[in-house]
């Protein structure tokens, strides 16, 4: 997409990186202690992205925990739309899944969090405690990929500092258990991403996010494909974010050429907007790219949410 006659025709893939195998050794042997680490806990901690709950969820965890009692959290939930944040709750907990909302940075919904975790093992402490293990902490197990916000959450449900999390995908400085309170106590464990990829839509809105980074899908792709969303399902965010008239953007979209001409002329607009100008006049679409992606990340656009339950607006 470096030019209007190299722009990309939405039949075609993403990238042929789109669809690629992501699993390092130390993903493998993640994976064998995540399995091995079950046997002795009670309750697992599923990590979610508000804004992507099933793109941001891997697809291996439901056959590795099998019947162990989960609860979803969907973190980064102040960046998500606040009405679609219920209907994620209500999805989950239609299908018996204990469901909260949470912002890790700000700790908003770790309280409710840990209730509902105490309430969910009530019964199975009490039942501990008649057999004589009075005292037992409910263990439990947080699970999800990298850049979900894993870090920022423990440090808040455990009110420490910093968390012995590595900042690359998969790596922790060791196997640790965590206070929670008097009843909990949280065993850490790395992020872990699925084998590969095979759908392009969950690549996108893992890309979209900053949970896949530009070399596996090339920032100006990203950033146009992110722009066809917004102007589908929230292009008045879109439009006062850059200052837009709605009607600008109605006049490009119903031009006589390919609509993804008509969308990459909307991306290139916002930059003009932006101050994206090199020489020549030229837009400079790696810079365009950036802003849009940092700007929807940090949730300066507003809170919106790119996945809907029932598919509505995805």
């Amino acid at each position: 997409m470096n030019n209007k006659k190299n722009k990309k025709n939405d039949n075609q893939e993403v990238s042929s990186k789109a669809s690629f195998n992501w699993y390092p050794g130390h993903m493998a042997k993640t994976r064998r202690q995540i399995e091995s680490d079950l046997k002795i806990v009670d309750i697992v901690i599923e990590l979610l992205d508000a804004r992507i709950p099933i793109s941001s969820q891997n697809p291996d965890i439901g056959n590795i925990i099998r019947r162990k009692k989960k609860i979803i959290v969907l973190n980064k939930s102040d960046l998500a739309d606040e009405k679609k944040n219920q209907l994620w709750i209500q999805y989950f907990e239609k299908r018996g899944i204990p469901a909260v909302l949470v912002d890790a940075n700000s700790g908003k919904g770790i309280d409710q969090c840990i209730r509902k975790i105490e309430n969910m093992m009530n019964i199975d402490m009490q039942t501990q405690a008649e057999k004589g293990r009075i005292g037992r902490k409910i263990r439990a197990m947080i699970l999800g990929i990298p850049n979900v916000g894993k870090s920022s959450f423990i440090n808040r449900i455990s009110k420490r500092t910093t968390a012995g999390v590595g900042n690359k995908p998969g790596v922790t400085k060791q196997k640790q258990w965590i206070r929670i309170n008097d009843k909990i106590e949280l065993l850490d464990t790395p992020g872990v991403l699925w084998p590969k990829f095979e759908s392009e839509e969950v690549a996108l809105n893992l890309a979209f996010t900053g949970t896949i980074k530009e070399d596996i899908i090339e920032r100006v792709d990203i950033a146009y494909y992110l722009t066809k969303f917004l102007l589908k399902n929230d292009r008045k965010k879109l439009c006062e974010r850059y200052k837009i008239p709605e009607e600008l953007i109605e006049e490009k979209m119903e031009q006589e050429q390919p609509e993804n001409e008509n969308i990459y002329e909307v991306m290139l607009e916002i930059g003009k907007k932006r101050g994206c100008i090199i020489s020549g006049g030229k837009i400079d679409e790696e810079k365009t790219a950036r802003i849009l992606l940092d700007e929807f990340k940090n949730g300066i656009m507003g809170r919106i949410t790119i996945e809907c339950p029932m598919g509505d607006g995805s």
